[in-house]
């Protein structure tokens, strides 16, 4: 923590803010059937996303109050023209409270971008990366970039790129069969892949819930494959949303359950959308507007007060709570998105 931060703000359950996930902008170059199944969406106003020193000014209103991991998400972030300016300047607060700074995307623009991303100072990459299979990325994701997507992984190590991980989104009768084939990849190239349960947040109007493949049911098909099952390491999950195991030959994975099986009980994580509005929790229906008093000239005091209040206030349980319906089914109507683009995972940043 840096000298001048104050105590990190707690929540009601003491859950304390430490992680920031800042969304950079809503737009996507994918539209994956998960994430963005219709064909129309209403964006965000140009003239409300936040500027670069907008963006490092709220970063650190959170720093101060002790967050120390930045993650930079979208839509698809590295659209973003001035990307690599805003990994530049939000790297400038390494050594002032920031530990990490990482950014989860597609991929598809990674390739050309990667030297830049790391001299800019840029810590991890996440990449999206659901199937290895060109057929189904088109079929799921409705454009033709899957050799892209796998360009800008591959170009991860060469810029000098550690502890890279890959999301794989499960769902039935898509992708289940790839399981191993995509641990067997991440090996080929340095990267930890994490399976993602289906989750039935923002726009996901097709979810239901028999397309979700559970935890134990990743892990059964995993044992299968390999004849063993997967050795869990416990006490290396602290507050991370990904639970870790390991093959018999120490081979690592990670399983994200936060569909079937919460992690709300050590969750840490605010959301800034790409227009300042800040949420609580995945399942938020609405938050907390920092652009406009940002814009009409709040002090840095005012908005860590704005920040700490709302935060202190938090009692977001949303996935234990979706989990307790008896009928569950899209978490909010296609109306609902389209009057308000912020309940889009994809204006929200995962």
């Amino acid at each position: 923590m840096r000298p001048d931060a104050e105590p990190p703000p707690r929540d009601v359950f003491h859950r304390p803010l430490r992680d920031l996930r800042i969304s950079v902008l809503d737009q996507c170059n994918l539209r994956c059937r998960y994430c963005m199944p219709e064909e129309h969406y209403t964006w965000l106003s140009k003239s409300d996303v936040l500027t670069l020193p907008e963006l490092a000014r709220l970063a650190d209103v959170f720093i101060a109050l002790g967050v120390a991991k930045i993650r930079l998400t979208g839509g698809e972030p590295l659209i973003r023209p001035d990307f690599p300016q805003i990994v530049g300047e939000l790297a400038g607060r390494f050594g002032r409270g920031l530990r990490d700074l990482a950014v989860t995307t597609n991929g598809v623009l990674l390739a050309p971008l990667a030297q830049e991303l790391k001299r800019a100072g840029l810590s991890r990459v996440t990449v999206s990366l659901d199937t290895l299979r060109a057929e189904r990325f088109r079929a799921l994701s409705r454009r033709n970039s899957h050799a892209a997507v796998i360009e800008g992984i591959n170009a991860l190590p060469a810029a000098g790129f550690k502890g890279t991980k890959i999301n794989t989104v499960v769902v039935r009768d898509f992708n289940e069969d790839e399981l191993a084939d995509l641990i067997e990849f991440g090996r080929t190239v340095s990267a930890e892949v994490r399976f993602i349960e289906y989750m039935d947040v923002g726009g996901a109007t097709g979810w239901n819930a028999s397309k979700v493949v559970s935890r134990d049911e990743v892990l059964a098909l995993l044992a299968d494959h390999y004849g063993e099952a997967p050795r869990a390491l416990d006490d290396e999950r602290g507050a991370a949303p990904a639970e870790r195991y390991a093959l018999g030959d120490g081979t690592t994975f990670g399983l994200v359950s936060s569909t079937t099986q919460p992690f709300c009980d050590t969750c840490d994580r605010s959301r800034l959308t790409a227009d300042g509005l800040l949420l609580t929790c995945l399942y938020s229906l609405d938050g907390l507007n920092l652009r406009q008093p940002l814009r009409e000239g709040a002090s840095d005091g005012e908005l860590r007060r704005m920040v700490r209040d709302a935060w202190c206030a938090r009692a977001d349980r949303g996935a234990q709570e979706r989990l307790l319906q008896s009928r569950r089914s899209a978490f909010v109507s296609l109306d609902s998105l389209r009057r308000d683009p912020h309940l889009e995972m994809h204006t929200r940043g995962g």
